[in-house]
């Protein structure tokens, strides 16, 4: 079995208070139902809008500088993400096809070494 990491990615505007209707929120729960039944879902978690993000530096004289926002400045950040234990890829990919169904958003499928 290989675990994968299934990433929801929304703009970097995107507001959940407001965005997320119930619909939205009952598929993902839905999902979440699924996929603890079919024993595929090791972890899963939301995350905060970028703007809440802190990135931290090495600098040259050994010392660390925090600042706020996210490490990469585009426009579409990771929402949430889902860590799932499946066969292969293709297994990994139905689930992600779910995903972007009930998140409306769309979905990245990574391998974890």
């Amino acid at each position: 079995m290989t675990q994968y990491l299934v990433s929801i990615h929304r703009s970097v505007d995107y507001n959940p208070a407001s965005a997320e209707d119930d619909a939205i929120l009952n598929s993902i729960d839905v999902l979440n139902e699924q996929m603890v039944a079919a024993g595929v879902r090791i972890f899963v978690g939301g995350l905060q809008p970028a703007p809440s993000a802190r990135t931290l530096r090495a600098q040259p004289d050994g010392t660390v500088s925090v600042t706020e926002g996210p490490y990469l400045n585009t426009r579409e950040q990771m929402g949430g993400f889902w860590v799932l234990e499946v066969a292969n890829l293709a297994d990994a990919l139905l689930w992600a096809r779910k995903a972007v169904l009930a998140c409306r958003a769309p979905v990245e499928v990574r391998p974890l070494h």
